[in-house]
């Protein structure tokens, strides 16, 4: 996409999302990029995918679940009883419709932001882990080691983010998303690409 097209999007998100998930947003999209320059992928992608990935967010369960009904995208039990974890396939949709996107890469970037998947791209990857440690992050577990990481080795960073995500969600008796286990499983057996 080109600057002009990124620049609207960001105009858009700052009117459509509440300023502290804009300053998120904000946050991943320039952690995304630095990312991609490190990595050798297209920067404007990973900006894009960057300013996208929250895009459903601020929207209402209700919405959530009516745009999903509407479109004929599938919804779990879980996503059912949880509408909030919708906002990445929601946000998948809205990329494509509403923002014009038509990268695959960037829309399963946006797609798999939450859980990852096995066999991520570098740019789904990139946008995963600039989401965990993008500057306004505060509270995760070795945060600074693998911000460090991201920087140096990307499935490290990966795997360290995840297997930190799954003891948190253990830990707080939460319910496990059953693709992050199979991503975190797919990269400690050496899945990298």
């Amino acid at each position: 996409m080109k600057e002009s097209d990124i620049t609207k999007i960001r105009k858009s998100m700052k009117k459509k999302l509440d300023p502290k998930r804009y300053e998120h947003t904000l946050g991943v999209a320039y952690t995304a990029a630095s990312l991609a320059m490190c990595y050798g992928t297209d920067i404007n992608n990973a900006l894009v995918a960057g300013l996208l990935h929250d895009c459903a967010k601020c929207l209402s369960n209700e919405k959530r679940l009516s745009i999903c009904a509407k479109h004929n995208i599938a919804v779990s039990k879980a996503e059912e009883k949880n509408p909030f974890l919708l906002h990445a396939k929601v946000g998948s949709f809205l990329a494509m419709k509403k923002y014009g996107v038509t990268d695959k890469d960037i829309i399963n970037a946006i797609l798999n932001h939450t859980t990852g998947r096995p066999g991520m791209s570098t740019l789904e990857k990139i946008i995963w882990i600039a989401d965990y440690i993008e500057p306004g992050r505060k509270q995760a577990p070795n945060l600074a080691a693998i911000r460090k990481m991201a920087f140096e080795n990307l499935d490290k960073a990966l795997l360290m983010a995840l297997e930190d995500t799954l003891q948190y969600l253990s830990k707080g008796k939460m319910e496990v998303d059953s693709m992050t286990q199979k991503t975190y499983d797919f990269y400690k057996n050496g899945g990298a690409q």
